[in-house]
């Protein structure tokens, strides 16, 4: 039985996911365990301090699953923070982990800030800041920056929202985890875990260039979808399961490194 986990980037929970859960779900060995623990800080664990370190989300997750009596290894699809939690936990505890997809993500030392959040979007973030937006100003800003083709947004816009009314993240709890992403460092070295990075090429809060310079230096497969942008689960799901589907039946020695690719959306 393999173990599958999915974690969630800043201030997002395991509701975001949406239908993306159930089509990985489907697509997976029917014996196959899909688990999608929050942060702390988010979702269920609203009410819970976020760890202002990305290496302490890591025991949080881990302390988590073992509380819960899921043992690893474990399979991780992660994006943006989510991501760096699961790259950090591949170099501390690689023998904890199978494999992992990355999505849309950015590190240190890899890339810079303005790729790692692009300048065109400091305006909006400086405005809701400052001017006391409401939860539909906030989730309204998030959805325009983070996806590009929702296929019904207004439905999404209201989830989200019931979301934030269910489990709300406080401000401070969104510094802490804006703070641990800031300064988190990965290794130089690629963690010995295998690695399979996505990316959205429409991805209008983080540049795409951070995945591909992250393949580029860990020699990691690299598959881009055209047009999808930073939440590219909800953008793009169908594709995203299918390329994780390709890469668990390529070779083993596929696994580890590919030529960055650009396959047809096939949506």
């Amino acid at each position: 039985m393999s173990t599958w986990i999915l974690l969630r980037g800043l201030t997002r929970e395991q509701g975001h996911w949406g239908d993306f859960v159930p089509q990985l779900k489907a697509a997976l060995p029917a014996e196959a365990t899909l688990l999608t623990p929050d942060l702390p800080g988010n979702g269920v664990l609203h009410q819970q301090t976020s760890p202002s370190r990305v290496e302490d989300m890591v025991e949080a997750v881990r302390g988590e699953l073992r509380d819960q009596g899921y043992e690893p290894p474990y399979s991780v699809v992660a994006m943006s923070l989510g991501a760096m939690v699961t790259v950090a936990w591949a170099h501390a505890y690689p023998q904890e982990l199978s494999r992992c997809v990355l999505i849309n993500t950015s590190l240190r030392p890899f890339s810079p800030f303005w790729h790692r959040l692009q300048a065109r979007n400091y305006p909006t973030i400086f405005r809701l800041l400052l001017s006391g937006a409401s939860a539909e100003q906030w989730e309204g800003a998030i959805l325009t920056m983070t996806t590009r083709m929702p296929a019904a947004p207004a439905l999404i816009l209201q989830h989200w929202l019931d979301l934030r009314a269910r489990r709300p993240v406080s401000t401070a709890n969104g510094l802490r985890q804006l703070w641990a992403a800031t300064r988190y460092r990965a290794p130089r070295d690629k963690p010995p875990v295998p690695m399979l990075v996505l990316n959205g090429l429409g991805d209008q809060l983080v540049s795409p260039a951070c995945s591909a310079e992250l393949a580029r230096r860990w020699q990691l497969p690299l598959l881009r979808h055209p047009t999808a942008g930073h939440d590219l689960p909800l953008d793009a799901a169908p594709w995203v399961v299918a390329q994780i589907q390709s890469w668990l039946q390529a070779p083993q020695s596929a696994k580890t490194a590919l030529p960055a690719l650009t396959p047809n959306p096939g949506q």
